[in-house]
Order: structure tokens, then C-alpha cells, then sequence
């Protein structure tokens, strides 16, 4: 029995820090493809203005909106065309998916740029892969972590501030996913058993969540970069990534993805939906009623959904939670890596109980 940590090379976070990718990056090789979408690229290069890139050439590919072969084939070809050895992917989930397994198949270095921190997956080894149509094709495990995560604290700071909150609501699982895969000896998402640093992390990501989440969400709202910014940026990226890799997942990310199953939940975001599934999970455990209010009252205070109508659901509300529960325990959920056994009846009553004592304090 193995315990395995996966965290990237490098991380780098602060105000301007575009302007020093040239030289962040330059021990890795002499040209870089930076992949970015077409508004992304002018994000970029706005923030990268007046920089010096004499350390490492710079060459923008516009990404064509999909995170298919088709596309990981083409930057392939671009890569090789313009002569680069670095890919970057400067932009969002399918952007830096893409980024990432171009840079596997290519055995290249890979440089990730988040222009939001909507999620914590910029850290993580894994790339999710669709067919052009934008049906799901895989999700590929890969061999390693991105080598240089760069993050500027400024343009995260510019960016809306759902997506700060969003990426709070699936920071908020990493501690509560963590601590069930470690009181049932669960394997981690790289099979391997939760190491003692893991598990402080993914606690220390709460505790920076519960110490400057609101007030992160207020400076954000105003375009401000306060301390409070930096420290949830950290814990959204970096604590967060480390922690659910590292830490393993639980019920939570599988009752997320049985919300996203049900089409009045098109328009919520993904931390959103795993936010209400950490709370359904805490039902599941029945932790202590401090507990509950601690965590029902983060989620209230930043704005993540604490009840079944805030994510969309209205109608058929009793067959709809049996779906959701249904998919949650498919047999290649994480919900079986909860420390007790579980039941389709058990987590539809746990999702069921979020929504009242979410309810109840909205009304309190």
C-alpha cells in the first residue's frame, strides 16, 4: 500500500506576473506555443504589454472553441510548423485541457495560465476530451502534472466574480472529500492512498475559504486585488487541485455530476453543483449540527447554492433528487469511497435534507 502526492512543478502567483512569463518559462525551452482563445490572446497580450520576452520566444495560436483531437492534432501541427518545445494554455478549462494534452503527446513541457480560477483543475493531471460534435470521448489520465502553473492575480481580479465564487464552491468539497477517502482507506485519483500532507492541505484550503472567502468576493466585486484575493486564489488553484488529486473524491463530485444530468441545471457551474453536493455529503454523514451551520453558512455568505431551487430544480423535485442518485451511484462513482455504506435511497434523502436545511436557514 502506496500513498502517492501529485502537485505541479512550480507555481507562481501575483500581480503582473504575465509580463515575467518570458522568464518564468525559460528554463524549459526557447519558443513557446501559447494557446489561448481569440479574446483570450488579446487578455494576454494586453497584460503582457511592455514585457520582455528575450528569455523565451512567444508565438499565440487562436484555440477554435473545443477540446477535441481534432484541435490537439492541429496545435500539434502548429507546434512543430513554428518550431516551439513549451506549450502554454492561457485561458479556461477546455483552453488548458487542451494545452495539456498536447503537450503529453507531444512529451513537451506544459505551462498553464488560468485567467479565472472558476475551478481547481489547472493543477491537476488529467485532460478531458470531447468529439467535435461536443459529445464526451475521454478523460485522459495523464503521466504528470503541468510543469509551471503562472497565475496573475490582476487579471483574476478583472474577471467575473462568479467565477471566483464558482471556484470556491469546488475548493469547498476538497477538505470534506478528502477527510471521507481517509476514513475509508480509499485510493486517490492517482491510486494511490492519501498522504498526511494531503490531508493538511486540503484542510488548510477550508480554512482559507471560512477566513477570506466573503471578503475575497466583495474585492473581486469591485476589480480589487486585496490580500484576501490572493489567498483564494491559492486556495482555488493550488490547495484545492493538490487536495482532491491527492486527498480522492467522495459523495460530493458524484452527486455534482448526477446534477448534470438534469437539464434545469444547464446554466450552473460546476463548483456550484459540487458545493450543494459537499452540503448533501455532510447530510450523509450526519455531521454535528455546528458542523452544518459552519459549512450551510460559507456557502450563504459567498453566494453557492444551498437549496435544489437555486440550482434550477422546481418541478418533479422527488423523481428528479432519484436521478440525481441514481447516476451518483453508478458504479464507477466516488460515492463508494464514503467510510460507511451507501444506498440510491440514502444520498436522495441526504440531497433531500440539504435542500431543507438550506431552506430553513434562508427563512431564518
Amino acid at each position: 500500500m502506496s500513498t502517492i502526492l501529485a502537485a505541479p512543478g512550480k507555481y507562481i502567483q501575483g500581480r503582473g506576473e504575465l509580463k515575467n512569463l518570458s522568464k518564468h518559462i525559460s528554463a524549459l525551452g526557447t519558443k513557446a506555443l501559447i494557446i489561448a482563445s481569440e479574446l483570450g490572446v488579446s487578455r494576454i497580450q494586453n497584460a503582457m504589454e511592455g514585457s520582455d520576452t528575450s528569455d523565451c520566444a512567444l508565438y499565440f495560436e487562436s484555440f477554435d472553441g473545443e477540446c477535441s483531437m481534432t484541435e490537439i492534432n492541429r496545435m500539434q501541427d502548429i507546434f512543430h510548423r513554428e518550431g516551439c518545445d513549451i506549450i502554454v494554455g492561457a485561458g479556461g478549462g477546455k483552453v488548458l485541457d487542451t494545452a495539456k494534452a498536447a503537450a503529453c503527446f507531444l512529451h513537451a513541457p506544459c505551462v498553464i495560465v488560468p485567467t479565472a480560477v472558476s475551478s481547481d483543475a489547472p493543477c491537476s493531471a488529467l485532460s478531458v476530451i470531447y468529439h467535435d460534435d461536443g459529445s464526451l470521448d475521454q478523460r485522459l489520465a495523464l503521466p504528470k502534472s503541468p510543469d509551471i502553473i503562472l497565475i496573475d492575480s490582476e487579471l483574476i481580479a478583472q474577471a467575473p466574480v462568479r467565477l471566483l465564487v464558482a471556484g470556491m464552491g469546488d475548493a469547498f468539497s476538497t477538505y470534506f472529500e478528502a477527510r471521507a477517502c481517509h476514513a475509508s482507506a480509499s485510493d486517490n485519483i492517482h491510486g494511490g492512498k492519501s498522504s498526511i500532507t494531503a490531508q493538511a492541505i486540503a484542510r488548510l484550503c477550508y480554512d482559507v475559504l471560512l477566513a477570506d472567502g466573503y471578503k475575497a468576493k466583495l474585492a473581486v466585486s469591485g476589480k480589487l486585488c486585496t490580500q484576501a484575493v490572493e489567498n483564494i486564489i491559492e486556495a482555488n488553484t493550488l490547495l484545492s487541485g493538490i487536495g482532491f488529486e491527492s486527498g480522492g473524491k467522495g459523495a460530493a463530485h458524484s452527486i455534482g455530476d448526477g446534477l448534470n444530468t438534469i437539464a434545469a441545471c444547464k446554466g450552473v457551474m460546476h463548483g456550484e453543483k459540487v458545493a450543494f453536493g459537499s452540503l448533501a455529503q455532510l447530510m450523509l454523514e450526519n455531521v454535528s449540527e455546528e458542523e452544518l451551520d459552519e459549512a450551510f453558512g460559507f456557502c450563504l455568505s459567498v453566494g453557492l447554492p444551498v437549496t435544489l431551487e437555486e440550482l434550477g430544480i422546481t418541478e418533479d423535485v422527488q423523481e428528479t433528487v432519484k436521478k440525481i442518485a441514481s447516476v451518483a451511484m453508478l458504479p464507477e462513482k466516488s460515492t463508494y469511497n464514503m467510510p460507511f455504506p451507501v444506498s440510491e435511497e440514502s444520498v436522495a434523502d441526504a440531497i433531500l435534507a440539504a435542500d431543507l436545511y438550506g431552506k430553513a436557514l434562508k427563512q431564518a
